[in-house]
């Protein structure tokens, strides 16, 4: 396997080697509409408390709130657009935990918070690393809204070459 050549890939800022265990990034923030939320939850989530004001408001929430999946999708468009889009990123194999933990309300600003807990290389794949990460979503009075934790996969700029140091790895 040969190393990718950072100069024929110019919009890559950062391969694997470059995401460091520790590391914790701002990825920018947002205002969600009660229009966007009305939209969601009638193409995804049509539950009354996401669709009806009036029903919302005799529900636990107590007024009209976002889909979980709503938020969900929110913190990915700011990862992409904060992050991802620079970055060698080629998808995730999944999630091992996703938490809403307070309802997202129309004028809600949500921050999203991104750590890398960490990394390892690809057994299967030495062109490939993994990276573990924590991503926190928070509301304009600083209350989490959203914990989700995972892995991503990235395409390492020099990839490895020595069989056994992965040996086991996914």
């Amino acid at each position: 396997m040969t190393a990718i050549d950072p100069v024929s890939s110019p919009h890559i800022r950062y391969w694997w080697e470059d995401l460091a265990v520790g590391e914790t990034r701002d990825l920018g923030s947002l205002r969600v509409t009660e229009a966007e939320i009305l939209a969601f939850a009638r193409q995804f989530d049509p539950q009354p408390f996401h669709l009806d004001p009036e029903a919302a408001r005799h529900s636990v929430f107590g007024g009209l709130c976002a889909s979980g999946w709503h938020t969900c999708a929110l913190a990915m468009r700011l990862m992409v657009t904060n992050f991802l889009h620079e970055t060698s990123s080629l998808g995730s194999p999944g999630l091992e935990s996703l938490k809403w933990l307070k309802p997202v309300f129309p004028g809600d600003e949500l921050r999203l918070r991104h750590t890398i807990v960490d990394k390892r290389p690809m057994g299967k794949r030495p062109d490939v690393g993994l990276v573990r990460t924590v991503w926190e979503m928070f509301n304009q009075h600083g209350d989490k809204v959203l914990h989700m934790e995972g892995w991503g996969m990235f395409r390492r700029r020099t990839p490895d070459t020595a069989p056994d140091r992965a040996q086991g790895a996914a």
